[in-house]
């Protein structure tokens, strides 16, 4: 049979696929399901198939050589990603190497744009990432702090970014929204509050604000007693999945338990119609006062307001005021809502600020390193005013502070107890109800937290 029949023998065939292929179609599929039925009449008949006979087949299989391996390695571009916390005495130089960052082009970028320059400025602890090659060439890097002061009444952050578009290095700064996830902790007080609270991984700025909360029902300082316990629900704050590193942005507590000496006490979060809040007992009691009774967060009174040996004068003179004892720097901040009255020097008090609260009484904050408020500014209760410090006749750091009343000294600790309190508006009163039946059940949860942590002990 020739080439040339073969070739015309196979294009007849083609057309006649091509004409029929319809036909040919419903055949195939008819002639499928005749095997179809067959099979299924015959597969009864076949042997189990545990009785067939089995055999091993061991085949040896030679994997690419190390060397092989090594180089399609190296042909994958790897990234690599670190973080760190900015630290105070941080250069760039040192930060870039903590991060695993060799890259002139990107030092040098870093080191002159105004914004990019930013990474280094302000307050240390700052949450760095950067994103590299495995040769160190910088990719990008992300730099989170705690937002500006006058951003802080939202729950923000500030994210710092630089990183290469079309082979140029671009950086932005822009504030983004913290998110909060609900936590639920307690605790045992064996030695001081913070070393409970640091056992139950709570945050130290949780342990300020539970401290704060029950400051008019518990001295801290002297009434702790070993055994107390205490449940908290928090509000832990997130930057893009990270938890925060700054003290300064940690959550609220939403509703806490501290049980001293034998007696419990209560306290939750409440916010009005406007949004307004302030913390509550159970009975609808505000926690909440029109003076705060420090102005410091967590501090020891060194001298009260009585007759006291003066250490300058070397003489018994009586002290107008009290001393809180905290190191320089300590943030100062407003007991009371107000407006600043005075900001400046006055000789013997140093740095002063003074705060006119109404028509009948003012507050004096003595010592202070820094001012950070102005003469006429407003201000509201917890704002910052200052820093603690040693300016003035001072013999360390420390901060003096007054209450007056009609122009005449009081004693600030008496005067923020009796101080009027804040009510609840009685058509928020089921609001309320219903919220403190739901805080019950999660402190009431909160509390298991000890037995199964000593369980696991």
């Amino acid at each position: 049979m020739s080439l040339e029949f073969t070739l015309r023998a196979a294009q007849r065939l083609s057309n006649y696929l091509r004409a029929h292929s319809r036909a040919l179609s419903v055949a195939f599929i008819a002639v499928l399901s005749g095997f179809a039925v067959a099979a299924f009449g015959v597969a009864p008949l076949l042997p189990d198939p545990a009785e067939l006979p089995q055999s091993l087949v061991v085949e040896t299989v030679t994997p690419v050589g190390l060397h092989g391996q090594l180089d399609a390695l190296v042909e994958q571009e790897l990234e690599l990603s670190r973080s760190a916390l900015t630290q105070s005495g941080d250069t760039l130089q040192s930060l870039l190497r903590r991060l695993g960052v060799n890259d002139a082009g990107a030092a040098e970028y870093l080191s002159t744009d105004p914004l990019a320059r930013r990474l280094l400025d302000g307050r240390s602890g700052k949450m760095v990432q950067a994103t590299a090659k495995a040769s160190g060439m910088l990719i990008e890097l992300v730099a989170r702090s705690a937002a500006p002061d006058d951003a802080q009444r939202q729950p923000r952050f500030s994210r710092l970014s630089v990183k290469q578009v079309n082979g140029l290095w671009r950086s932005q700064l822009e504030l983004a929204p913290l998110v909060g996830q609900t936590r639920l902790a307690s605790g045992t007080i064996r030695s001081s509050l913070f070393a409970a609270t640091d056992e139950a991984r709570i945050p130290d700025a949780v342990a300020v604000q539970v401290a704060e909360i029950f400051a008019t029902d518990i001295d801290f300082h002297r009434a702790l007693r070993k055994g107390d316990t205490f449940s908290v629900v928090y509000e832990a704050l997130f930057a893009d999945g990270e938890p925060v590193a700054w003290g300064a942005s940690s959550g609220r507590v939403l509703s806490a338990e501290f049980v001293n000496d034998g007696e419990v006490h209560q306290a939750m979060w409440f916010a009005d119609a406007s949004g307004k809040g302030a913390y509550f007992g159970f009975n609808g009691e505000s926690k909440n006062r029109a003076f705060l009774a420090s102005p410091l967060e967590f501090s020891r009174v060194t001298s009260g307001f009585a007759m006291r040996f003066h250490p300058l004068l070397q003489t018994m003179r009586r002290h107008l005021g009290v001393d809180y004892g905290a190191p320089s720097g300590t943030a100062v901040r407003s007991v009371g809502d107000g407006t600043i009255e005075f900001a400046g020097w006055q000789n013997g008090y140093g740095n002063v600020v003074e705060v006119r609260h109404g028509d009948e009484r003012s507050t004096l904050y003595a010592h202070l390193s820094r001012i950070d408020v102005r003469k006429g500014q407003a201000v509201e209760q917890g704002q910052r005013l200052g820093a603690v410090g040693a300016t003035g006749w001072a013999t360390g750091p420390h901060l003096h502070f007054e209450f007056r009343v009609h122009g005449q000294h009081q004693d600030p600790l008496t005067v923020a107890k009796a101080s009027e309190t804040l009510t609840i508006d009685g058509a928020m009163r089921p609001r309320f109800n219903e919220q403190a039946r739901s805080v019950r059940a999660q402190l009431a949860l909160a509390q298991t937290l000890v037995g199964a942590r000593q369980a696991v002990e």
